[in-house]
């Protein structure tokens, strides 16, 4: 496996020389943010960011995300061309020598928390959900705000788009969804990049809005929709965890051929849909990390794996999920799991 490391490019304050001293931290996973979703990346921006990675002695290999518009989520008159948007910048990071694109088709909303500084008995805070909560929040009024959200939406964009969906649902949002993949797969076999779908954070539906990549039955059908190596997933342990009804050991095994990116994170149960983020340690939560990557290995998986979302320890300031020290801890934790599992095999 290749260790990897989430980089939100130069406002992050987690900067690639940090990021390079964590042990074996091979590649940094990271995109182009200036462009809006739907438009097409310069190879002057591509390129540049894989010279500041191998600069500082990382790989670019793994590209999260290309965002998937939302005429494409939605399938209107304006989803052909920015498929071909799309397909251009899948052709542009082969170009560059990317292996792996981590993207996602959640409507509107990429993940979802009730609580950004969750204060746990350590002393550190964490993301937290509590549906509850969630039930109680207007998208329209709330003022939360996290990483990976589209925060360009005016709130008559945002209740447009509310109401848009309402009218697809989720059968239609899946056929909406095969006929991205019909397009943009055979461009990912063509200059050898691996497609990986990242599972709805938190797995069920929200706000009214569909959501399907959610469970191991829905798994089965996604990874029908087109059957090719190049169309895999994002195999996201904290987010297909916070439904106590997956079987991540079990879907690891399963899936271990069509996982091309592994996201592994802890969470801790404090009730039915209601979970906080924790150490990435199996003790610190409710995911066996063990066996999940135990599964992974007993399957000879080879691919790219990152510490995922991090607690703020040790009075750190930053990006929601995002902080250096507790993803760093995870990483190490991490590559010590594989190691042991690997020579105990």
């Amino acid at each position: 496996m290749k260790l990897t490391f989430r980089w939100y490019g130069d406002s992050d304050p987690v900067t690639l020389e940090k990021i390079r001293q964590i042990p074996t931290m091979s590649g940094i996973v990271s995109a182009v943010y200036d462009v809006a979703p739907g438009g097409v990346w310069s190879r002057e921006s591509i390129a540049e960011l894989k010279k500041k990675a191998n600069d500082a002695g990382l790989e670019f290999e793994v590209v999260e995300s290309v965002p998937v518009p939302e005429d494409i989520k939605l399938g209107n008159e304006k989803a052909p061309q920015l498929i071909e948007n799309y397909c251009e910048n899948i052709r542009r990071l082969g170009e560059a020598g990317v292996k792996c694109v981590c993207y996602n088709f959640m409507p509107v909303f990429d993940w979802l928390r009730s609580e950004l500084e969750h204060a746990q008995p350590d002393g550190a805070n964490a993301l937290a959900y509590d549906h509850a909560e969630v039930l109680k929040m207007d998208p329209l009024k709330s003022e939360l705000s996290l990483p990976g959200w589209d925060a360009s939406y005016t709130k008559e964009g945002l209740r447009d788009l509310l109401n848009q969906y309402k009218e697809i649902g989720e059968e239609q949002l899946w056929k909406n969804l095969e006929v991205f993949l019909k397009a943009v797969i055979p461009v990912a076999e063509e200059v050898g990049i691996k497609m990986a779908i990242h599972p709805d954070d938190p797995p069920w539906g929200m706000f009214g809005l569909p959501r399907i990549i959610t469970c191991e039955e829905n798994y089965d059908r996604f990874l029908k929709l087109v059957d090719s190596p190049n169309n895999g997933l994002t195999f996201c342990t904290g987010s297909l965890g916070a439904d106590p009804n997956n079987d991540l050991v079990k879907m690891a095994s399963k899936y271990a051929d069509r996982i091309h990116f592994l996201h592994l994170r802890n969470i801790k149960y404090d009730g039915d849909r209601c979970f906080e983020e924790v150490g990435h340690p199996t003790e610190c939560g409710s995911i066996d990390m063990f066996g999940i990557v135990k599964a992974l290995v007993d399957k000879d998986w080879d691919g790219y794996v990152r510490p995922d979302h991090g607690r703020m320890i040790w009075g750190e300031k930053g990006r929601y999920g995002y902080g250096l020290f507790d993803r760093a801890l995870g990483a190490t934790y991490i590559a010590g799991l594989f190691e042991a599992v690997e020579k105990l095999r």
